[in-house]
């Protein structure tokens, strides 16, 4: 039996998955945060170190029974980062093949049945990243946030709040249920207090209030649901940037939405929706329903040789759980 090694290396989290020939899940790791930009090289051969030996354990193998590695790496944004991600993911001592790539393309493989199209991540951040029909060429955005113009996580929602919530306080913009909502969450004793203790570091407020946002938009407040919209036409823009540079406006592809602010539902995904078909009538908008790592496990079988077929995918995602 031939079994195939798959991680997701993330920023809080790192997923390794092993399945065998079949599709059959035997054995999973979890660990800590990998993503190199914050725990650094020897944090992120920590992380991948720890969950690789629990999903061995775990299938009752050793590594040289891994017949080939699929990678999906949070922070690995350009080519200068690939001989330092190699030399740490060799310090593994893995005996098969493999092929490490951006975090967002094994979302794509996960969700995507053809295994190409587009993937747009939001989670704490965002991104988004694409693949051609004929795997040939890449289209991506810098993954970098406000810093390059593409800010559509929580954190850049709740950021874009709290903002609000000082326009309605300095009575520079009107009243939201924001305000109130955001004392409520952080605990402050006024919008005053939550303001003073948000510029002066003494409160975190973060992505994590991002859920709150949804709700108080959902209960029909205009300032967040204004917030929302914007969220999601911005995830839009991010893939028709992706959509233009492969030239896939006038075919039909999937685009997989990976990462939890699509929890929040129709109000994100519609504006995201309207946006992207504008330029792309054809693309159809996708959920992911699997883990992301189902995507590096595929990855990993097609490096060691073997061409996952719809009943290897299928049964992947059914054994994962």
């Amino acid at each position: 039996m031939k079994y195939y090694l798959g991680l997701d290396i993330g920023s809080s989290k790192t997923h390794a998955l092993i399945a065998d020939e079949s599709g059959q899940t035997v054995g999973a790791g979890l660990s800590g945060p990998g993503n190199h930009q914050t725990v650094g090289y020897e944090g992120m051969y920590a992380a991948l170190l720890d969950s690789v030996d629990q999903a061995v354990r775990a299938a009752g193998i050793t590594k040289d029974d891994i017949f080939g590695a699929g990678f999906g790496i949070s922070g690995y944004d350009w080519p200068s980062d690939k001989p330092k991600m190699l030399e740490t993911i060799f310090r593994l001592n893995l005996k098969g093949p493999l092929e490490i790539f951006n975090d967002a393309i094994i979302g794509l493989v996960a969700g995507a049945e053809q295994g190409w199209g587009i993937a747009v991540v939001s989670g704490t951040g965002c991104n988004c990243w694409g693949w051609d029909h004929n795997r040939k060429q890449i289209g991506r955005v810098t993954g970098f946030g406000e810093m390059a113009g593409e800010a559509a996580g929580s954190t850049e929602l709740v950021f874009r709040a709290m903002q609000h919530v000082a326009h309605a306080w300095t009575r520079r913009g009107p009243e939201t249920d924001l305000s109130h909502g955001l004392v409520d969450f952080i605990g402050a004793k006024s919008v005053e207090d939550l303001l003073e203790g948000y510029t002066t570091g003494r409160y975190l407020i973060d992505g994590k209030a991002a859920p709150l946002v949804f709700e108080i938009a959902e209960a029909g407040d205009e300032i967040a649901r204004d917030l929302v919209t914007w969220a999601g036409s911005e995830l839009g823009e991010l893939a028709k940037a992706v959509i233009r540079q492969l030239g896939i406006q006038a075919i039909r592809f999937d685009v997989i939405m990976v990462g939890s602010m699509f929890d929040a539902g129709s109000m994100l995904i519609e504006p995201m929706h309207e946006s992207i078909i504008q330029l792309a009538p054809n693309a159809r908008l996708v959920k992911l329903d699997s883990p992301p790592v189902v995507g590096a496990v595929l990855l990993g079988m097609e490096a060691g040789g073997l061409e996952p077929t719809s009943g290897i995918r299928r049964k992947l995602k059914i054994s994962v759980g």
